[in-house]
């Protein structure tokens, strides 16, 4: 048997225990939380890199903690060639799951449960795919290195536990995005909104609302409460930009007015329209309502910058687009009102041509003249370029497996290499497939992630040099 055989009959031999270990992490909720001793980004998150602790050891691998923020497992003690960067954080779990998010459940050829693709899930495959050759006793004349963190999805801050003191390998792939490569990754632009006015007295009014509760999630849910106004009326009103906006809207009295309810779906801010934005939607209907007060006037200007449905930026005047990362894409991700105010927050992706001229240098000043305080920083996107043998390597692993054309693309979603000198991201999920990532009903499909792992075996076996007799 070949080597690609080999590899190939062993990942299908392990797909039980692959399910396996997958749900052990999937078990604990590792969504960031408060500080603690050894634990600088929660309890359950250091729960989880003391769980993958436990399974790399298991497997034999030599396992080292940095900070409780992350953790290392090493194919051997020669110098690493490559680095694979996954992380065992994950965000909440949201609304509309058909089971219990953290327990993973096997149906259908699919893999459910939060955490099964970004990033547990890969995390398993990489680590098998280092099981696979070790268990092959293929020996490799460098190092692999599998590194995972704690706090991707929440800034990358455990990345210092490790890169303060260690030089990243050759080459670093994070299995956090699809194939085939991804060797460009726009920038993330975060934007804080706010505007205040004093406490209001006419009727009908806005007395608060509220949607949204992540940055980097578009919201499938907003609400509000209007003083003053009947949900029967209010249902009248606003039940047309409901329908043009294609979400579900409700209401009920309450005492002294109603409180609506608007129903979108929730999506990755990477890739906005997937999703259908209940917060943008929000504002439009509000924006329609006979409604009184300094909240009227604040909604009508948001919603001619966030007008439901624009996720390139057109309404704020920031929209473009170049030939390698694509279009800048925006969402409007978190919103609170109350009766002194407003805080509204977006979640950007910039292409390689955004500038801070031409993106906070615009929008910035434009907001300011509408009555809004604006502010928020801009990282820069990243691009590794695609000649030289460690991307051939991967594309061409992911050919041997797939039997489709490499290539390299561009993403907006942020990895964990956005700010890794020559990284790029690689796996897991395969062109076409939707993973429901960040939403509801998060999936792998089982057989595409043990080629996936296939993948990874012969990517390492490549890089890192099979040594011969």
């Amino acid at each position: 048997m070949t080597l690609e055989e080999k590899i190939s009959a062993w990942m299908d031999a392990h797909e039980a225990e692959f399910i396996r270990d997958t749900a052990r992490l999937v078990a604990i909720p590792s969504v960031s939380g408060p500080a603690a001793p050894g634990a600088p980004f929660g309890a359950e998150c250091r729960r989880a890199l003391d769980e993958a602790i436990a399974l790399c050891r298991g497997y034999g691998f030599e396992t080292q903690i940095y900070g409780g923020a992350m953790g290392s497992a090493d194919y051997n003690s020669e110098r690493a060639a490559l680095d694979i960067l996954a992380h065992l954080d994950v965000v909440g779990p949201g609304e509309g799951w058909d089971s219990d998010p953290f327990a993973a459940r096997a149906e259908g050829g699919f893999l459910y449960g939060r955490g099964v693709d970004d990033d547990k899930g890969p995390f398993v495959l990489a680590l098998f795919a280092m099981r696979c050759l070790k268990e092959l006793g293929i020996e490799l004349r460098s190092g692999c290195r599998l590194l995972f963190g704690t706090h991707e999805e929440n800034g990358s801050d455990d990345l210092p536990y490790y890169y303060s003191n260690h030089a990243p390998a050759a080459h670093t792939f994070t299995p956090d995005t699809g194939f085939p490569v991804y060797n460009t990754e726009k920038g993330d632009w975060r934007i804080a909104i706010s505007r205040a006015w004093p406490r209001g007295e006419a009727l009908p009014r806005l007395e608060s609302a509220e949607g949204g509760f992540r940055i980097n999630v578009v919201p499938g849910d907003a609400s509000a409460r209007i003083a003053g106004l009947e949900a029967r009326a209010a249902l009248a009103a606003a039940a047309p930009a409901a329908e043009e906006y294609g979400v579900g809207l409700s209401a009920e009295d309450v005492p002294g007015g109603c409180e609506l309810r608007v129903h979108g779906r929730q999506a990755h801010a990477a890739a906005p329209w997937l999703g259908n934005n209940a917060v943008t939607a929000l504002i439009g209907i509000l924006a329609r309502l006979p409604l009184e007060g300094p909240a009227a006037g604040a909604l009508g200007s948001l919603a001619r910058f966030f007008p439901h449905g624009d996720w390139l930026g057109e309404g704020c005047g920031v929209a473009m687009a170049d030939g390698e990362s694509g279009p800048l894409t925006l969402s409007a991700n978190i919103l609170g009102i109350t009766p002194e105010g407003l805080r509204l927050d977006a979640d950007a992706r910039v292409p390689l041509c955004a500038s801070e001229e031409n993106c906070p240098g615009k929008l910035y000043p434009a907001l300011a003249a509408a009555g809004f305080s604006a502010g928020g920083v801009m990282e820069r996107a990243h691009h590794t370029p695609p000649d030289g043998g460690f991307i051939r390597s991967l594309l061409e692993s992911y050919e041997r497996y797939t039997g489709q054309k490499g290539e390299c693309r561009a993403t907006g979603a942020g990895t964990y290499v956005h700010n890794i000198p020559g990284g790029v991201g690689f796996g897991a999920y395969m062109p076409g497939f939707d993973t429901r990532l960040h939403g509801a009903n998060e999936r792998i499909r089982v057989r595409d992630a043990l080629t996936a792992g296939k993948i990874f075996a012969l990517a390492i076996a490549k890089i890192c040099e099979i040594k011969e007799d």
